[in-house]
């Protein structure tokens, strides 16, 4: 039996609906996110800024050519740490027809392993607080639950 390889890229334009399928099928986001076309031109924008930044990556997972997932990538310098940059894992989504298959995995050892390579001090994530699944995925793969994060939501 074959195993299908996931394939990591960068995401383009291409991309976008399949994308925002991902995260407009997801119960738990409570963003708004939607498939409905006069949301499409946001979704450009917001394309067209992260894919000229310097500091942020958009991927996609591919299996069998389909998109299954995807994340997003940051990085920030701060002066604590010595002046050291972090890596923010941001988006990350996995199609619900395709969990359970280390296609998550595979991104966030993708991920991690880009840090590394760019000599990161560390790598760090949020998770929604209702997503417990998410919370024990993310230990497995070795990140610790270590500060408490807070929002101001202004939109």
């Amino acid at each position: 039996m074959q195993v299908e390889t996931v394939v990591i890229r960068e995401a383009t334009e291409n991309d976008l609906v399949s994308i925002v399928a991902l995260f407009a099928d997801d119960p738990l986001g409570g963003h708004g996110d939607t498939t409905e076309p006069e949301a499409l031109p946001d979704y450009r924008a917001a394309f067209a800024r992260i894919s000229v930044s310097q500091n942020e990556t958009l991927y996609v997972a591919e299996l069998g050519g389909e998109v299954v997932g995807t994340f997003q990538t940051m990085v920030t310098t701060t002066l604590t740490g010595r002046g050291s940059s972090a890596m923010i894992i941001e988006a990350v989504q996995t199609r619900a027809d395709m969990r359970g298959r280390g296609i998550g995995a595979a991104m966030i050892e993708f991920a991690v392993e880009c840090a590394r390579q760019d000599g990161m001090r560390l790598v760090q994530l949020t998770s929604n607080a209702v997503r417990k699944d998410a919370h024990r995925f993310y230990k497995r793969l070795g990140f610790t639950a270590s500060h408490i994060g807070f929002k101001l939501k202004l939109k």
